[in-house]
């Protein structure tokens, strides 16, 4: 079963896919984690994509398409969670005669729907332990000694940089405007599911196995 994953930055689409993998088996192809795995490795695709970024431009559809491929020919026997792909109707249609090519096709397209507003909340009130990374939330999930963090009983918090309001919301337009391309591509071939990706991630996992398991 192949499907890809939709949603905005801090929807919580990692979580999922990795919890896929776990309890089912899946291989989560991340465009980005793919990419570096093979420049890294020095793959025939990879030592394409490096000369691109080197040069400072962005990697065509045609290598990204060929990345997936490859990694899709690795993943034999298993099913395939896209995370990051396709972002534009040309991928989406790429996709679907990589998958052909294989005796594959996408079974579903999971969108993690969630509130702006409340998303933003959910971003910008993250924090970490800065010695062993324990997550915490300034509303949802204080340390339940102020300033001691519960695991490790450091005194070092710290923040991702990028987790402000104005990024956060930049990086959603980003994504609406990259997904609206694609959303009526699959809504078409009756692949769309949502979810209410406001939910606890128990309750999301929940609603992803109903639609999986249906």
């Amino acid at each position: 079963m192949d499907i890809i994953l939709l949603g905005p930055p801090g929807a919580g689409k990692g979580t999922q896919a990795q919890r896929l993998v776990a309890h089912r088996g899946m291989v989560q192809l991340s465009t980005g984690d793919m990419l570096r795995a093979a420049v890294k490795a020095g793959t025939p695709v990879g030592i394409k994509a490096k000369a691109v970024m080197d040069a400072g431009e962005l990697v065509s559809d045609a290598i990204v398409s060929a990345l997936v491929g490859e990694n899709l020919d690795a993943a034999t026997g298993k099913g395939a969670i896209f995370d990051g792909y396709p972002r534009t109707k040309a991928q989406a249609e790429a996709l679907e005669l990589l998958l052909a090519e294989r005796g594959r096709a996408l079974s579903y397209v999971i969108e993690l729907v969630v509130d702006e507003d409340a998303l933003v909340e959910r971003i910008t009130g993250r924090f970490t332990c800065a010695v062993c990374g324990a997550g915490y939330h300034d509303r949802f999930k204080r340390p339940e000694v102020e300033g001691t963090c519960d695991v490790c009983g450091s005194h070092e918090f710290k923040r991702r940089p990028d987790d402000n309001e104005e990024t956060v919301r930049t990086r959603m337009t980003e994504y609406r405007a990259k997904t609206a391309p694609i959303l009526p591509f699959y809504e078409a071939k009756g692949l769309v599911r949502q979810v209410d990706g406001m939910k606890t991630p128990e309750e999301v996992a929940d609603s992803i196995d109903a639609i999986l398991d249906s």
